[in-house]
């Protein structure tokens, strides 16, 4: 059944990614980033929704040839394709607009970039399953799937932000290593959530274990980023 544009469903698909945006949002405590620039970046998460389906779409043709029922398929599709089609488009949007950006002047700054980002990609998203799963779907991501995108930003903002910090040090190698571990980390992640969640009733517990974990994980690096900012160099806001 298709529920459309009902607002109830909207609202209820909408809600737990604002939710998760305010909350990063005031756990800034340092210096709060500019609202335009935070909207920008939801949108430009909206955007990179695009850019990952057709990355998606030419890795499922790439491994069409496989059988799809079989291991190595599953693997393939959820760590490699679905991953980091997923984690790498955020990640592009994410640099192109902040990485130069005059705001970006604390390290936590990477992490609520990354987050906002990250849930922009997640509220599409969510919107599109409920459209067409309905209420229960509602219920069942906000508690899932938009807190793990929000996760997997965590940690792709926690390395972006020691990018950042290490470019500005002149560290170029620590800052290129870092920027790779902006993709690779979230979608190691991001694909153990993936193949866990769909790979059959005997794996459940398993992916239930790990959701709790990833979760109080990424909210301790939150707690603890948000305490432990500090100014990269610069300071300044007349680029945004």
């Amino acid at each position: 059944m298709y529920y459309g544009t009902n607002p109830i469903l909207m609202i209820s698909a909408i809600l737990p990614a604002i939710i998760l945006m305010v909350q990063v949002y005031r756990a800034d405590k340092l210096e709060k980033e500019p609202i335009r620039l935070l909207i920008a970046l939801a949108f430009l998460g909206i955007i990179s929704t695009i850019i990952a389906v057709v990355l998606e779409m030419a890795g499922q043709y790439l491994i069409s040839g496989l059988d799809p029922n079989s291991l190595i398929y599953n693997i393939i599709l959820y760590f490699i394709i679905v991953a980091f089609s997923e984690e790498w488009a955020k990640y592009i949007v994410l640099k192109l607009r902040t990485w130069k950006n005059a705001a970006f002047n604390c390290q936590f700054d990477g992490v609520v970039y990354s987050v906002f980002v990250g849930l922009g990609f997640a509220l599409w998203e969510n919107m599109q399953y409920v459209s067409m799963y309905g209420f229960e779907t509602a219920i069942v991501r906000a508690v899932t799937a938009v807190p793990g995108h929000a996760c997997f930003a965590v940690f792709m903002g926690v390395w972006y932000g020691m990018a950042k910090r290490y470019e500005y040090a002149g560290e170029k190698v620590k800052a290129k290593q870092a920027r790779i571990s902006c993709v690779v980390v979230p979608a190691i992640l991001h694909g153990i959530y993936d193949f866990t969640a769909t790979m059959g009733q005997g794996i459940s517990l398993i992916f239930v274990i790990f959701v709790i974990a990833m979760f109080f994980w990424a909210s301790k690096l939150v707690k603890e980023m948000s305490r432990n900012d500090k100014y990269i160099g610069f300071q300044g806001r007349d680029n945004y």
